[in-house]
């Protein structure tokens, strides 16, 4: 089987996996209209092809219509362990997402015809923009050459952590430093750029990061040349 993890709204310009040949693919859809309050909440997504539907836990809606011939939708098949006690259960426990489905499906019907690709665009537009302004601070460079979407990640030749501390100071969060999650990725950042984001918070980004780094190289001078 071949399985897909993916950003939905980058399939606005790029070509489904499925067409692809993936026989299975997940995903998250909080980026479709789930504000993050507090960390959540989030939406995932899990589709297949036909004929491993029966196969996957949770439940399926199906389109029909109502007796005045008009599009309705109706739980068409459930998985039997949503109805019994949790701890009889051998497969999942299935939570309401039901709040982040409509919010989801709201979001959509907003962008209208077109609406998913002209969103990845702006992803897309703004990520390489904000791109190209960091790799051009001296210390900054990226850190891999595959192509990337809404999120990039850049080295720095300085240790993350006090930068990042020192941005959040100035209401900016950095990036997410990637050492936590393997040695090998010490000094990376996993920097985002969407829609939520404007020019004026990027350029700010980019000058605040810039000046910091500029002093943490000037105080290392410093050092060196007093011997510390």
């Amino acid at each position: 089987l071949i399985v897909v993890v993916t950003e939905p709204v980058s399939l606005g310009l790029l070509k489904p996996p499925g067409a692809l040949g993936a026989d299975i693919v997940v995903g998250e859809n909080q980026s479709f209209g789930s504000g993050l309050n507090f960390g959540g909440p989030y939406l995932g997504f899990i589709a297949t092809k036909d004929k491993l539907v029966r196969q996957m836990p949770g439940r399926l809606v199906g389109q029909t219509v109502d007796d005045k011939g008009r599009s309705a939708y109706c739980l068409t098949f459930a998985t039997r362990e949503q109805h019994i006690r949790r701890e009889r259960a051998t497969s999942n426990i299935c939570t309401n997402h039901a709040l982040n489905a409509l919010a989801a499906a709201v979001f959509l019907l907003a962008l209208g015809r077109g609406g998913l690709k002209s969103l990845a665009r702006v992803n897309l537009e703004k990520a390489s923009y904000l791109k190209e302004r960091l790799t051009a601070i001296d210390g900054v460079s990226l850190g891999f050459t595959a192509p990337t979407f809404n999120e990039f990640t850049i080295t720095l030749k300085t240790e993350p952590a006090p930068v990042l501390k020192r941005l959040l100071k100035k209401g900016i969060i950095g990036g997410l430093g990637l050492a936590r999650f393997h040695p090998s990725l010490s000094g990376h950042l996993l920097v985002t750029a969407t829609e939520m984001n404007t020019k004026e918070d990027m350029d700010a980004f980019v000058e605040a990061l810039s000046g910091i780094l500029a002093e943490e190289k000037g105080k290392k001078r410093q050092e060196e040349a007093l011997g510390v």
